[in-house]
């Protein structure tokens, strides 16, 4: 493994009690998610405020500075500390940011539960993305995706109210499996365990339980994924990036159906997988 910064371990439980009565008047105790504000500070600078479950706040924090094009290499990053007593995480790069002021004039708020803010143009730096033609899923591989999603056991099963996202082996071996109350956090908890783990994502298969909007396809894209997967729907702006990227978007993932959006070379049909009901003439 190669460079790691300094970085705290302060998740804190993701769920909390609250009492609730029911229809017939019954009193009971039901878990929901435990929603926090947590600042990023940058260099003593104050960022942004993501809310966030706590699970993993420390690769939250790296993988929206690397998805926001702060920071380019793991190195330039010195520590990442998290202190829940004054809801914030502070950030120490080893020589500052360049053209800080710049680039956190323009904010982006963007769309879906907990709200997040992208810096910058949305399409900055979508042009110099290019992702792996060669890369193939099959559609068992599709399937066993979607059946180890359905089967994870979730903050969302207990307390609902959360996004999921996961990232997959081109086998469909899930490596990573992150809930947050936005899907654009779960996302970025992931890059940033994948930059940790030196993981590289030319053969990974991603998928979320939320919409797949601009910001999902391109957060995708620049974890270098070619393939992004939702049981929800996508948007037009959503649609028209992976088309310009020839990300395989495919959306509707739910037992055996989907729909495949764009990048469709990627995908190998394996009809003989469907039953009679479902099989195309």
């Amino acid at each position: 493994m190669g460079y790691h910064p300094q970085l705290s371990k302060s998740a804190v439980p993701l769920t909390t009690e609250v009492e609730a009565i029911d229809e017939r008047g019954r009193l009971s105790t039901i878990a929901i998610p435990a929603e926090r504000p947590l600042t990023v500070y940058l260099d003593k600078r104050e960022l942004v405020t993501l809310m966030t479950l706590g699970g993993a706040p420390e690769a939250l924090t790296l993988g929206y500075l690397r998805n926001q094009r702060f920071v380019a290499t793991l190195d330039e990053i010195a520590a990442i500390q998290v202190d829940w007593e004054v809801e914030s995480v502070a950030v120490t790069t080893r020589n500052g940011v360049d053209r800080i002021e710049e680039r956190t004039s323009r904010r982006i708020v963007t769309t879906g539960c907990g709200q997040g803010s992208v810096f910058g143009g949305l399409m900055d730096d979508v042009d110099s993305i290019v992702l792996p033609d060669a890369a193939r899923l099959t559609q068992s591989t599709l399937y066993r995706i979607v059946d180890t999603i359905r089967l994870q056991q979730s903050i969302y099963k207990q307390a609902g109210s959360v996004h999921g996202c996961a990232l997959f082996s081109a086998n469909g071996e899930m490596l990573y499996f992150v809930e947050d109350v936005g899907r654009h956090n779960a996302v970025d908890a992931i890059a940033g365990k994948m930059w940790l783990d030196e993981i590289d994502g030319a053969d990974k298969v991603f998928y979320t339980t939320g919409r797949l909007t601009s910001e999902m396809v391109i957060k995708g894209a620049q974890m270098g994924i070619p393939f992004l997967l939702s049981r929800s729907g996508t948007t037009q702006m959503g649609h028209a990036v992976a088309q310009k990227l020839n990300m395989s978007l495919l959306a509707r993932c739910t037992g055996k159906h989907f729909l495949l959006l764009t990048g469709k070379e990627r995908l190998v049909f394996e009809p003989q997988l469907l039953d009679d009901r479902l099989r195309v003439a």
